[in-house]
């Protein structure tokens, strides 16, 4: 199956929209083959500022109707104290509500932009999609991520070499309680670094510090830069981290 066959067979459509490469994509065919689609964000605290603005600014581009859906995570304690299939029970919350409220402007089917190159092992969240019918057509279509960032380019979207970027949840350990304030604390730190040049980047709660994250070749470039790094994530965080490895 192809992307024009399923939107065929699919002519309106609720999408999931993160505003980051794949849902992008996906809303992007949406529209190219024809389908009635309205995407629904859901800003909640594990969204940073950035992927909201991206988003807005892709369904304006594209002419889609956005909806932005407010929603409390840290609200659902087994989300909050963060366990181990968190990914699971978020995925739950984040797509009850935006099916209701898809349902409620006359949209009952839900897509997401889950692509073929996201294995079930790595993504636990997979498993409630499943169970609520969400649908994904980039991962129907056999589409990898590296496909997605070529048709993309293709097509014209910004979005085709964005950085992948998983939610600020997952900057905290398993089993440490999620708060407010220390999402806060990563989302800040990150933006402050990406405002230095460095990109791809996280910012990993370890024992309270900073750990950092950078791909291989800008790690050099942190070390040498490594008092300006202290002194711009000194607001946050006491203790701050390189990573050698790199990502």
């Amino acid at each position: 199956m192809n992307l024009e066959t399923f939107f065929r067979g699919h002519p309106k459509v609720a999408a999931a929209f993160s505003g980051g490469v794949d849902s992008a994509y996906l809303l992007h065919e949406a529209v190219k083959w024809g389908a009635d689609v309205k995407a629904y964000f859901i800003k909640s605290q594990f969204q940073p500022a950035f992927e909201l603005e991206d988003a807005r600014r892709l369904a304006q581009e594209l002419g889609v109707e956005m909806e932005v859906i407010e929603l409390d995570v840290l609200a659902d304690q087994q989300i909050a104290m963060n366990p181990k299939d968190r990914c699971y029970h978020c995925k739950n919350r984040i797509f009850s509500a935006l099916m209701a409220r898809a349902q409620a402007d006359g949209y009952t089917e839900i897509l997401d932009g889950t692509n073929g190159s996201d294995e079930e092992g790595d993504r636990p969240g997979m498993r409630a999609l499943a169970e609520m019918e969400v649908l994904s057509p980039l991962r129907i279509c056999g589409l990898s991520k590296e496909e997605i960032r070529r048709l993309s380019k293709e097509a014209g979207l910004f979005t085709w070499n964005k950085p992948s970027y998983a939610c600020l949840a997952t900057r905290i350990p398993s089993g440490q309680q999620i708060t407010e304030d220390l999402l806060v604390k990563v989302e800040k730190a990150e933006a402050a670094l990406i405002e230095m040049g460095f990109s791809d980047l996280r910012v990993r709660v370890f024992h309270g510090g900073a750990r950092i994250q950078l791909p291989g070749e800008q790690v050099m470039d942190a070390v040498r830069r490594r008092e300006e790094i202290i002194a711009k994530l000194k607001p946050w965080f006491a203790d701050i981290l390189l990573d050698m490895e790199g990502r």
